[in-house]
């Protein structure tokens, strides 16, 4: 969009800048609404984690979420399955890479027996390396 001006000699100047403020406008309209959902992504199945003392672990990039919801229903990375399916799902998912840290996401009241017979059938298909998640006494999660 060009705008022509007249001066007092009557010649035409162009003016050729260009307006950046609709481009502003719609960057700050996909910034509010990435900051709204970006919470959103996070949630998965809702538990109420049990709480302790331990110090932070640091993040791997790579891992398997096996979650226990308060009813006892398990699932792997959000799809719900049966714990005996488990070894077949991870070999699946995983494929020759055992070593890929798996976190069990347990809700603090599931019956213990659940957790323990996940564990087993995690340990069962071969793979080692595996975490309880947890979350410190001072730290709210809603």
């Amino acid at each position: 969009m060009t705008q022509v001006f007249f001066y007092k000699k009557r010649r035409l100047m162009v003016k050729s800048d260009i307006n950046i403020t609709p481009f502003v406008d719609v960057m700050l309209v996909l910034l509010v609404i990435f900051m709204v959902t970006s919470p959103m992504l996070v949630t998965g199945i809702p538990v109420d984690l049990p709480k302790t003392e331990s110090a932070p672990v640091v993040q791997e990039d790579e891992h398997i979420v096996i979650t226990i919801d308060k009813l006892g229903k398990v699932y792997l990375q959000n799809t719900k399955i049966e714990p005996n399916m488990i070894p077949a799902k991870l070999r699946a998912v995983l494929g020759e890479k055992q070593s890929t840290k798996i976190v069990v996401n347990g809700d603090m009241n599931v019956d213990y027996g659940k957790v323990v017979e996940v564990f087993g059938a995690i340990k069962s298909g071969g793979f080692i390396n595996v975490a309880l998640l947890t979350q410190s006494p001072d730290q709210n999660i809603d």
